[in-house]
């Protein structure tokens, strides 16, 4: 079946007129490492996007180092793929329980990954794309990230106290994520700042440190974030302040601005007529 793929692979369960699976068969070759092991290593990778759910990518069973499973005797049932077998990882005396999936008799809509199987992303050592290590989720084919330098007047407010004020913000505008204004250090008030241990990592960005306010007695943890050394993919942001729209009061040119919402998946913005299916 592995040699039969087309780019863009048929899996067109509807609820509501609305795209629930979509799985595209990705170019890059992907490869997965676990206690010095190679598990797995495709170039015929299947990317599976799901609604409300972040990407995933399925391997096929050929590309995956079958010496390192033990299969379970767990089960799983999901309403629309089907019912999903498990298996374990052993390298030596290393194990990782449960670590990968797979549905050996998916149901009709979904049969192109039948013969596949996908990792928990925590449950291995390290993810690659080509030699690239990828961060904590596959990479969506469908966002974009673009960094934008702007000389809109960004105004951040919390309980009416002003914390930012800029008229050069970097605009990063990020598929299915809020719009996020990225800010020089010098035009936020460093006096109601004080950093923090907390650290998250984004595959489209890197790593982010953050920052807590404290205003009026009362304390607004993580509320900003940096990424001080990001990838190379997006320079601009570099040591740049950003705060959660969702939890200030953001003004554009005088302009409040209504609070953001967030999309998981690209199938949560698209409906069946703006996606291509082609059936088996």
């Amino acid at each position: 079946m592995v040699n039969h793929l087309d780019s863009s692979i048929a899996c067109s369960l509807r609820q509501e007129d609305k795209l629930m699976l979509k799985a595209d068969l990705n170019p890059r070759r992907v490869h997965i490492t676990f206690a010095g092991e190679t598990i797995a290593d495709s170039t015929r990778v299947i990317t599976l996007h799901e609604r409300g759910k972040l990407p995933v990518y399925y391997f096929p069973q050929v590309d995956v180092s079958q010496q390192f499973l033990v299969k379970t005797e767990l089960q799983t049932h999901c309403p629309i793929k089907g019912d999903a077998s498990y298996w374990t990882i052993q390298v030596g005396e290393r194990i990782s329980e449960n670590a990968v999936w797979g549905y050996e008799n998916p149901l009709k809509d979904i049969e192109s990954i039948k013969g596949f199987v996908a990792f928990y992303w925590n449950k291995v050592d390290a993810w690659y794309e080509e030699e690239e290590q990828i961060f904590v989720h596959p990479r969506d084919p469908y966002k974009r990230v673009d960094a934008i330098q702007s000389s809109r007047h960004v105004q951040i407010v919390l309980d009416g106290i002003k914390l930012a004020d800029s008229r050069r913000p970097m605009i990063v505008f990020e598929t299915g994520v809020p719009v996020r204004y990225y800010l020089p250090i010098e035009d936020v008030d460093q006096n109601v700042l004080t950093a923090n241990d907390k650290q998250t990592s984004c595959p489209y960005k890197g790593d982010a440190s953050y920052w807590t306010a404290v205003l009026n007695g009362q304390t607004y943890e993580n509320i900003v974030w940096s990424y001080l050394n990001p990838i190379p993919e997006i320079p601009k942001i570099a040591g740049l302040m950003s705060f959660y729209n969702e939890q200030v009061d953001v003004y554009v040119d005088g302009e409040l601005q209504p609070k953001p919402k967030w999309y998981y998946s690209a199938l949560e913005f698209f409906n069946e007529t703006e996606v291509t299916v082609r059936r088996q």
